[in-house]
């Protein structure tokens, strides 16, 4: 309450602010929620409800993260090098980006800001290209339009990832008084050469990056007239790139979704926009029977993320491909068409995560190439690049998350979804041009390997009986963990927060080579795995799982059985 008084109150804060604080002076439940702490600047940086109070995303409580960051790179001797910002359609993200940038300039550091909205993957481009300190990106990706968020990347252009996270938050957490936080006038910044505008030649250079990456460029140009793509870019950032790329490559039959075409941070037209969400599909899915599209593609409000469904031209219905099934396909497509043309390299890796699907490790085996798991999150798949970099052990062919997540290529080291469109689009090409469907496709690709089947399911605890409610069920686990899951013995259980898997026969232990974190995977006989932790970004506990079929049919009884299991042990 003395938080909430001193927000209603202070000259620091403006008016609007304070008129919002005060017509909730009776809900005091309102204001616990708004003030019982701050907004947690997490290991990738901020992301909540945007709204007054020390809990909510506003103009303050950016700037506070921004000064932290500040501080951090005035350590680090950066302030030259500058940092690169961008942000996405969501509401407040022009004023939040240009907080971020006034904050910085008033610290002596140097901005490039777009002068207009930008994918998540471009601005990790643009940070490399610009020889960058960093770069903030205002997003909250997939979440509800009532939430926006404040990513933060580094020099490499991935998303901070140890020590450097736990730094960069020491110095957030140590930025306690609200009128010590420095910002400046816009015309002072620009006058100064600190606030820079970057726009139209990051992008062209962006574009030439991702044409490099076509490997079958007469597969589009056959194809390009008959192939029909309906997309769809959700009101967010994708809807420029996407078509341009599409337009440049050739294709000349690509229709968008005309009530989701434009930028709007209301999200009008869906509840969520995910590309996860089948929900979010239906105006483009309702196109595509009109136009008897091939593919149905959908991007989320930062362009990092992409749906799909394909045409089954056995059924003439359109199916819907998991995050793990489109990676997996354009992995395959990537690996089988590389070695056709004799340049897989001999040292090539593929990076996914420890929830993704294990079909990513025998198909690391059919070509050769390793394989190379890393927690959830595509931060540490990008951490991955400049590992392979600065050792010279690997070469970067692929990477992956269960989350709609991909990237091909090292332009970005984020996941990408206007190249992974682009990508999707030259493989649809390739195998239409052999007669074949995507889903033709994945049915061989399930043919070759096995039937590999995962799913995710979560669970909304909010506010901070839910917080408790999580750590509970994770201590749970952890002090208890079952011994089955339903007809699953349980072979071993690994304690990512502990850096721990312990053998369930034996009681043996070894330590885990990944950084610590509060993950618990339980490896189940008979190729089965299931994994439970709490959303980093959402008030939501997640459970992922995986099974290995003899068929579809028998995948699909296996999964059902597996996820009831899971649930009853809640």
């Amino acid at each position: 309450m003395e938080n909430y008084w001193f927000w209603c109150e202070a000259e620091l804060f403006d008016e609007d602010t304070k008129a919002e604080l005060r017509s909730i002076s009776g809900d005091r439940e309102e204001i616990a929620d708004r003030f019982y702490k701050e907004l947690e600047f997490g290991t990738g940086g901020l992301r909540g409800i945007m709204g007054a109070g020390t809990n909510r995303m506003n103009r303050y409580t950016v700037r506070k993260a921004t000064q932290g960051l500040a501080d951090y790179i005035c350590e680090q001797g950066g302030q030259e090098k500058g940092v690169a910002i961008a942000c996405d359609s969501r509401n407040f993200s022009e004023e939040f980006a240009k907080e971020t940038a006034l904050c910085l300039n008033a610290n002596g550091i140097k901005t490039y800001i777009f002068d207009s909205l930008r994918p998540t993957p471009e601005l990790s481009f643009a940070l490399r290209e610009l020889g960058c300190v960093a770069g903030v990106v205002i997003t909250a990706s997939h979440n509800p339009p009532e939430y926006n968020g404040y990513k933060v990347y580094w020099e490499d252009g991935a998303q901070i990832t140890a020590p450097r996270d736990k730094e960069i938050i020491a110095r957030v957490n140590q930025v306690t008084d609200y009128s010590a936080i420095r910002t400046m006038e816009k015309s002072v910044a620009v006058e100064q050469g600190l606030y820079q505008v970057i726009g139209d030649e990051i992008d062209e250079r962006y574009m030439a990056s991702l044409k490099k990456l076509i490997l079958h460029p007469e597969s589009i140009q056959n194809m390009a007239s008959t192939l029909k793509i309906v997309y769809t870019p959700i009101h967010g950032t994708g809807n420029v790139p996407v078509r341009r790329i599409l337009k440049e490559l050739g294709f000349e039959q690509v229709y968008v979704v005309p009530e989701q075409e434009l930028p709007d941070g209301s999200f009008p037209t869906v509840s969520y926009p995910n590309p996860e969400d089948p929900k979010a599909f239906s105006m483009a899915l309702e196109l595509a029977r009109k136009v008897d599209a091939d593919i149905v593609l959908a991007t989320d409000p930062d362009a990092d993320r992409l749906g799909i469904y394909a045409k089954d031209s056995r059924t003439g219905e359109y199916m819907a491909f998991t995050g793990n099934m489109s990676g997996l396909l354009l992995c395959e497509y990537q690996l089988s068409a590389k070695r056709e043309m004799g340049i897989l390299p001999s040292n090539g890796a593929i990076v996914s995560t420890i929830v993704s699907s294990d079909l990513a490790k025998t198909m690391a085996g059919e070509y050769g190439v390793k394989h190379i798991e890393t927690l959830t999150g595509f931060k540490y798949i990008g951490e991955q690049i400049k590992f392979f970099e600065e050792q010279g052990t690997c070469e970067f062919l692929f990477g992956f998350e269960e989350s709609y997540g991909c990237l091909i290529g090292t332009h970005a080291r984020d996941k990408d979804a206007v190249v992974a469109v682009m990508a999707l689009c030259e493989a649809a090409a390739y195998y239409k041009e052999r007669g074949r469907t995507l889903c033709d496709q994945m049915e061989q690709i399930y043919q070759k390997y096995g039937y590999f089947k995962e799913d995710l399911f979560t669970r909304t605890l909010k506010g901070l009986e839910g917080k408790a409610q999580m750590e509970a069920m994770m201590e749970g686990y952890r002090t208890a963990p079952p011994k089955n899951a339903g007809a699953y013995r349980i072979l071993s259980v690994h304690d990512y927060q502990a850096g721990i898997r312990k053998d369930m026969e034996t009681g043996e232990t070894e330590r885990l080579n990944l950084p610590g974190s509060d993950v618990l995977y339980f490896e189940l006989e008979d190729d089965g795995w299931f994994c439970v932790r709490p959303s980093g970004t959402e008030p939501k506990i997640k459970y992922y799982m995986g099974v290995k079929g003899s068929d579809a049919a028998d995948a699909c009884e296996k999964a059902e059985q597996l996820q009831a299991a899971i649930l009853e042990k809640q």
